[in-house]
């Protein structure tokens, strides 16, 4: 299934709608102006395994882009449109592109891009002049709207959050089956699990060069339903949309629900979110209380799964089975897990290590980095990828994440996982956002660091510090807790809500 099947039997249905103003795309229009485009693909001399990137602001148009590549057999890449014009030079450069696809309200680091890659074959621009770039509405109503007699599938390249350091391309194996032929292996795993189908209405407030965000509208497209896309997540808007749209289903990001929790209690029961049957949650580990939390208001609806841009395997825990196994990510549903040490030999149920998943071929390669996939393949089992997930499995096979490799603080010889400390200060109600960091010690090699982002109204100061510390240590043994606390007015999160610790660990070290 594509748009181009809803297209031919439902036309004039809602595949998007812009949550600030209401604006429609029909399937009708989205099968269109997306064939229109690949038809000035092909007239560009794009071929199956070809690069196409976009840089934009959270618009319908993304879509039109990403479907046009994949019914090419292209890949298509997105790119944060918060970068500096290196950092996403960087990226288009690196993945190839032969097309550059932006929007206005990107327009001053598409211009600088523009400037940096002059070897671009063709740049277009939607929503207003760009300079550099050709009219995109232009093109597109130049081109044929009739679709070819084959279609093959293309798929993302995504590239990494370098959240701990530069972005890596993630490069998927190429499908083999045509866009009109099932045999997406995410919409195969989520499809059924959410019950995504034509009566769905899904929200999502995320940005749509992120992996989830991108692939799961295309989902929605694939079974018929309808995605609802906000510029940007705002609290208490969010309940709004829930509300004017009649949400079904929608996906977040643990500091998503930590904002929402932290509305005053008027503002949350002003809005009635009852339409919906499903939420689901991904990115990074939900602390307990919060999804606790959550579940108290929202009602048992609550879904996670555990995956990555690599996509190299999944696992899911529906509300029920996470009642039962609190602070899980669930069971395989997509691979076999598997614990290692540093060595990579395979330790027993309940002791922590990497995370391995293990899958009939290696599934991915860092696009033009065979040192990094290699470093991403185990040393005995070239089936076996970690993208440097710690964490541990239990008896049942639940696997619960510790943190991120990269993240962890080695203090006093002892291993000490940043998120422990972060799940306990996140609940304080003077704390907006909180990241633990290890920071350059002469006693103990590395130092616990709390960096907090007060609420609004809050004023930093040596006694905050102090109760936060003394509200850490009533709950954690005394070796996680930070030896101090330091203030920021906000904290580096990316757009898709994780937190970017490399700026931090470089400012304070």
């Amino acid at each position: 299934m594509y748009p181009g099947t809803y297209a031919d039997t439902t036309p004039d249905k809602a595949a998007i709608i812009v949550a600030e103003t209401g604006r429609v795309v029909t399937y009708a229009e989205l099968d269109e102006r997306s064939t229109r485009l690949a038809d000035v693909f092909r007239a560009q001399g794009l071929v199956p395994g070809d690069h196409v990137a976009f840089i934009a602001d959270n618009t319908p148009e993304v879509f039109e882009v990403y479907w046009a590549a994949l019914r090419s057999g292209l890949y298509v890449t997105g790119v944060n449109n918060h970068l500096t014009v290196d950092e996403a030079a960087y990226i288009v450069r690196d993945c190839g592109a032969q097309v550059l696809v932006v929007s206005a309200g990107a327009a001053a680091l598409a211009h600088g891009v523009a400037q940096q890659c002059p070897d671009l074959g063709l740049r277009l621009a939607w929503g207003g002049p760009v300079e550099g770039y050709a009219d995109y509405e232009a093109a597109i109503a130049a081109a044929s709207p009739e679709r070819p007699a084959v279609e093959p599938s293309g798929a993302d390249m995504l590239y990494s959050s370098g959240t701990t350091g530069r972005p890596k391309g993630v490069l998927p194996n190429l499908p083999t089956h045509r866009i009109d032929e099932p045999g997406d292996v995410f919409t195969a795993v989520f499809g059924p699990l959410y019950g995504f189908d034509a009566d769905t209405v899904y929200y999502s407030a995320a940005p749509l060069y992120h992996a989830a965000p991108l692939r799961f509208g295309g989902m929605q497209h694939r079974s018929g339903g309808t995605v609802v896309m906000a510029a940007r997540f705002d609290a208490e808007t969010a309940l709004a949309h829930i509300e004017r749209y009649g949400i079904t289903h929608s996906q977040w990001v643990p500091t998503m629900f930590v904002r929402m929790l932290k509305l005053p209690a008027e503002v949350r029961e002003r809005h009635d979110v009852s339409s919906q049957r499903v939420v689901i949650h991904a990115a990074a580990p939900c602390p307990v209380e919060v999804k606790q939390q959550m579940m108290e208001w929202w009602g048992p609806i609550l879904n996670e799964y555990y995956s990555s841009t690599e996509g190299n395997g999944v696992t899911i825990i529906g509300p029920q089975d996470w009642l039962a196994h609190p602070g899980s990510v669930g069971k395989a549903a997509l691979g076999v897990l598997h614990i290692c040490d540093e060595e990579g030999a395979e330790l027993p149920a309940g002791e922590i290590g990497t995370v391995w998943v293990e899958r009939d071929a290696m599934p991915f390669s860092y696009h033009g980095d065979p040192e990094k996939t290699a470093a991403a393949q185990h040393p005995d089992h070239p089936t076996w990828s970690a993208i440097g997930d710690v964490g541990r499995v239990d008896d049942d096979g639940y696997l619960y994440l510790t943190d991120r490799k990269a993240f962890m603080i080695i203090s006093g010889g002892v291993n000490v996982y940043p998120q422990e400390a972060e799940d306990v200060l996140v609940m304080h109600p003077a704390v907006a956002d909180v990241a633990v960091i290890g920071v350059p010690d002469d006693d103990l090699g590395e130092a616990v660091l709390g960096v907090v982002q007060p609420v609004e109204g809050v004023e930093p100061s040596a006694d905050l510090a102090a109760d936060l510390i003394g509200f850490a240590r009533e709950r954690l043994a005394g070796y996680k807790v930070p030896r101090r606390i330091e203030f920021q007015a906000e904290l580096p999160r990316s757009a898709a809500g994780k937190l970017v610790k490399r700026r931090l660990t470089e400012m304070y070290r």
